[in-house]
């Protein structure tokens, strides 16, 4: 891996090998939802969305085909702590990849007209979003782990922040945040890394400026439970708490441990309620890692008549993991799962890209696959239950569930 810093402080990470054909890079802006104000909730989703409207030099249609016409993939995501504009194309057509993003980062337009429009748009987002339980309860469950910070609140915005934002909000957004020490980007795949780094100066070269805010942790409330009723069929929860932080040495044996209690088929959450109980179709863990924060999570859906004996079934587990060390045999098995599957994964050049970015905003360096593999396979039976008497304390974990009304 290459690491580029600017003359303005962009940085550029590079991973080139030529074992494929093709190439994905990434834009990144060190900025999310975590960094709003209430008043800006969901003002970098819609930045977001309006990057694609069209520019001084392509219209939205151009910026679509001037990938996709060259075999490419085209898209964006925004998270709590950054935002990412990103293509896939073949080894040539890099230079047309950087173009476009650069050109839409620098020069959208934000046509008014175009503005009122997108804006309905990711209102209708909302309303598919709050329509699907089984992703809804996991921003609830959000709310309700850490209130009213910005990390619990979603990151599409609401019908209300959404429809009152106007042109000068999204710019004067743009001009605070995207700027050069907050700008990454990151190309993994069949390249010239030099090349690259020339092109990236030469498009990125007018960002300027810096800034920073100060970032507040969450302080976590008290464990509660928070059911809301809907027209749906089953029971949809969450229950978790928190959990490592994204600088947390712990974080490589809390995943780990989520790969042993939910994190796949043979996980004992999946075996145990799923497969041994026909109690539910969807049952799982997962882990969420931030800067100043992080949590743990089971979710489940289950009939309503279930609920309860599912609910029992993942404190059985819980205390299981917290009073007695895992078998030798099972954390093997365990840890074979999330190695082989953080190996596979870098198989695919648009995981590496966003593997590098990752580790560069949040560490500021890369961190070697092996170095990752050896903190997971440092793992102890006695260092996974140290973590579950630690953060899966049933009794200290809240519980979220959208029930049938």
């Amino acid at each position: 891996m290459l690491t580029f810093v600017l003359p303005n402080g962009v940085r550029v990470v590079s991973e080139p090998f030529d074992s494929v054909q093709s190439v994905a890079v990434g834009v990144w802006c060190h900025t999310g939802s975590r960094l709003e104000s209430d008043r800006q909730a969901g003002v970098s989703h819609l930045i977001e969305h309006m990057l694609f409207k069209g520019t001084q030099r392509r219209t939205a249609e151009e910026i679509a085909q001037e990938i996709e016409g060259r075999g490419g993939h085209l898209n964006a995501f925004t998270s709590k702590e950054s935002t990412c504009y990103y293509a896939r194309v073949l080894s040539g057509d890099l230079d047309t990849a950087l173009d476009v993003l650069c050109d839409m980062l620098l020069n959208s337009l934000f046509e008014p007209e175009e503005l009122e429009k997108e804006k309905r748009v990711i209102q209708e987002e909302i309303r598919k979003y709050e329509d699907s339980p089984e992703e809804l309860v996991h921003d609830l469950h959000a709310r309700n782990l850490w209130r009213e910070h910005p990390l619990g609140r979603p990151i599409i915005g609401t019908h209300e922040s959404v429809g009152s934002f106007k042109r000068e909000d999204c710019l004067g957004y743009m001009g605070e945040r995207y700027v050069a020490g907050k700008t990454l980007v990151a190309i993994a795949g069949n390249h010239d890394p030099e090349a690259a780094r020339a092109t990236v100066e030469r498009l990125l070269g007018p960002l300027e400026r810096d800034f920073s805010l100060p970032v507040e942790p969450p302080v976590p409330g008290e464990p509660s439970e928070s059911f809301v009723e809907r027209e749906v069929e089953q029971v949809h929860f969450c229950i978790g708490g928190e959990g490592p932080n994204s600088y947390s040495e712990e974080r490589y044996s809390m995943a780990v441990l989520d790969s042993l209690l939910g994190g796949s088929m043979s996980s004992r959450l999946f075996q145990l309620i799923r497969e041994q109980r026909g109690l539910a179709y969807a049952i799982g863990s997962y882990m969420a890692t931030y800067r100043e924060a992080g949590a743990f999570t089971i979710y489940g859906g289950t009939s309503k008549a279930n609920f309860e004996e599912v609910r029992a079934l993942v404190r059985q587990e819980l205390e299981r993991l917290r009073s007695a060390e895992v078998p030798l045999e099972d954390l093997e098995r365990a840890k074979r799962l999330l190695v082989g599957s953080k190996v596979m994964a870098l198989e695919a050049t648009s995981n590496r890209m966003r593997r590098l970015a990752a580790n560069e905003l949040t560490y500021g360096r890369d961190i070697p696959l092996d170095e990752v593999i050896a903190a997971v396979q440092r793992t102890t039976p006695g260092d996974v239950r140290a973590l579950a008497e630690r953060y899966l304390d049933p009794d200290a974990m809240s519980v979220t569930a959208i029930v049938p009304g």
